[in-house]
């Protein structure tokens, strides 16, 4: 008999997903979701409804790992917001189901998954394509995906030195306060990513804002922002001459404005790297285009879900 659902609060979801859990769990399910064994993960591309009134969408991420036992849906609604409205660009809620019954099992708030998913597969791209000397780290955008980014980055990594830019001065030094470690807050985007050997993008932008000439030969970029065909945060420059990585490639032929409007070819998917059957250069100047897939909210929210159940038996 199927048992009522577990509703998982956001303060709970903090203390429950840490990035030293996440981060192995999510680079088998990139391995897995690229293998294109039918059987390990089925994953339809993002769809969307589009919220004309409030300048919107609304996506709907299911995701079933049948040898993993895992059935999952996030329902996010994300938003272009004027760059000082105080409305949240996203919102988020994630769905676990009992794949054998069809119940729901867990109700849990999907902002904190989504952020430290998302940071997390940024790092493993970095782990696999930055060169392992990197010293400087620019981050564009001082939003949630920013904070969630500079803690996975500055947790497994060792920069000499971190760089921030926003839109607003008064953004990045707020942003270089409110971190425990040294940040240096820029004036514009070509201060903070000149010379920069990692480079995160996480802004609301919808016309490209990184220019590839400011990249230094052999960086690493991690595009985050930018999740629809008509959006972009990098220009043409950037991703015809670098060698562009994605999590899937379906999707980033559906959804990158990035990809789609520039041309550029896609060399390969995260999961291929980490499988083996494609290189990492990391010799050469990368692109990893994160748009974020289902399969990653599905382990977020089993692992959060176990953690849970871990925690509720001690009681």
């Amino acid at each position: 008999m199927a048992v009522p659902p577990v509703v998982i609060w956001e303060h709970e979801v903090e203390q429950l997903l840490h990035y030293r859990d996440l981060i192995p769990r999510l680079e088998e399910a990139l391995g897995k979701f690229s293998s294109r064994d039918s059987a390990e993960v089925i994953q339809p591309v993002r769809s969307t409804v589009p919220l004309q009134k409030h300048n919107g969408f609304l996506g709907l991420m299911p995701t079933y790992m049948e040898n993993d036992g895992v059935l999952s849906t996030k329902l996010v609604c994300f938003y272009k917001r004027e760059d000082n409205s105080n409305l949240p660009s996203t919102q988020a809620t994630v769905v676990l189901l009992d794949p054998e019954y069809g119940n729901v099992k867990a109700v849990m708030d999907g902002e904190v998954i989504t952020r430290m998913r998302t940071a997390a597969a940024s790092a493993i791209s970095a782990k696999l394509l930055m060169r392992p000397e990197a010293e400087v780290l620019a981050i564009l955008g001082t939003g949630q995906q920013a904070l969630s980014h500079y803690n996975v980055f500055t947790e497994i990594f060792s920069f000499k030195e971190v760089r921030v830019w926003s839109r607003t001065r008064e953004g990045a030094e707020r942003f270089s306060k409110s971190v425990s470690g040294p940040v240096t807050a820029c004036a514009s985007v070509e201060e903070a990513v000149r010379g920069a050997d990692a480079i995160v993008t996480v802004t609301r932008c919808t016309e490209p804002l990184l220019f590839g000439r400011w990249v230094k030969p052999g960086a690493h970029v991690a595009a985050v922002g930018a999740c629809r065909p008509n959006w972009r945060e990098l220009d043409d420059v950037m991703m015809k001459e670098a060698v562009v990585y994605v999590d899937s490639r379906e999707g980033a032929m559906a959804e990158s404005g990035d990809v789609i409007l520039s041309g550029a070819e896609v060399f390969a998917e995260i999961g291929d790297v980490i499988n083996g059957t494609k290189p990492a250069h990391r010799e050469k100047t990368t692109v990893f285009k994160s748009l974020g897939m289902g399969v990653e909210d599905a382990v977020s929210a089993k692992l959060v879900y176990d953690q849970w159940q871990a925690k509720s038996r001690k009681l």
